[in-house]
């Protein structure tokens, strides 16, 4: 099972039909992880968080690799077309209570926890790579995959 995060601009999937979600996919690691799990087993599950709104959306269904230049070409974003998108024929739809969202508090910035003490991203990588690089180093190529990187 691959679980992967997707985000973009507001309106970054594309509703094609009655039944069928497009994500396009945007530079990252460059493993292309989600697609190949996708061969051995297309079953998907999403839930769409909306900065604000308190429920979600959770949705389920079959996943295809898209390739498809008109389709492709439809998803540009900063002026770049993405490589792939994920096609999603939808079986399910529904939206979930709020109830997780407001225990959590997790729109409400002043209920936030200190992030003291947690590790950088930097940091997670250097240890759990055994990265020989000193860690401003590696928080340089974070920084610049961040900003160069995005599309």
């Amino acid at each position: 099972m691959d679980i992967s995060p997707k985000g973009d601009a507001p309106g970054f999937v594309t509703v094609a039909d009655e039944s069928t979600l497009l994500i396009p996919d945007r530079p990252g690691n460059q493993r292309f992880d989600t697609f190949c799990n996708l061969f051995q087993n297309p079953k998907v599950g999403l839930i769409f968080l909306i900065p604000g709104k308190r429920e979600t959306l959770r949705v389920s269904g079959r996943a295809e690799v898209v390739r498809d230049a008109d389709v492709l070409e439809s998803m540009p974003a900063q002026g770049k077309i993405p490589a792939l998108a994920m096609a999603v024929h939808v079986e399910e739809a529904f939206m979930h209570c709020a109830k997780c969202m407001v225990r959590s508090k997790l729109w409400d910035p002043e209920a936030w926890p200190s992030l003291d003490g947690l590790p950088t991203l930097a940091e997670a990588m250097k240890d759990a790579a055994s990265i020989s690089a000193p860690l401003h180093a590696v928080e340089e190529v974070i920084a610049d995959d961040e900003k160069e990187r995005l599309y």
